[in-house]
């Protein structure tokens, strides 16, 4: 039997700060959510002034990175690029730029979500959080 890391309260807290600070630090009103590997919310935080929507569309995009263990703009880009047929896959609902997955040695652990702004500045979020949990 294999044995993996998992994400414990204290990383899924290192990582919802980490979020909002960078938000802070940016001017920017987002939504933060980590998941486990399985694509189940550990914690969500939404800042005051940010679109509700965004409480919706966060965790999706942290769940479509941790089921697809990749980012979650990747999806995106392959429905922009024409295979479309990723559209109907239920499971794959935050198909959006801002869902990064967690590795911890080697192992997926978990994913963030961003949303609020801009793709690229959900994306720098989110790198903010899986940089500052696996350090």
């Amino acid at each position: 039997m294999k044995t993996k890391p998992a994400l414990e309260l204290s990383d899924v807290e290192t990582g919802l700060k980490a979020g909002l600070l960078k938000a802070t630090e940016k001017g920017w009103l987002v939504t933060v959510s980590v998941v486990d590997d399985g694509g189940h919310l550990l914690g969500l935080k939404r800042m005051d002034g940010c679109p509700v929507v965004a409480a919706y569309i966060s965790p999706e995009k942290a769940r479509t990175a941790a089921l697809g263990q990749r980012g979650s703009g990747g999806y995106e880009k392959m429905i922009n690029d024409g295979r479309t047929a990723f559209l109907c896959v239920d499971v794959l609902k935050g198909t959006l730029e801002g869902g990064l997955p967690i590795v911890a040695d080697g192992q997926m652990v978990g994913a963030v979500g961003v949303s609020g702004v801009k793709p690229h500045e959900d994306l720098e979020i989110a790198q903010a959080m899986v940089d500052a949990i696996v350090a």
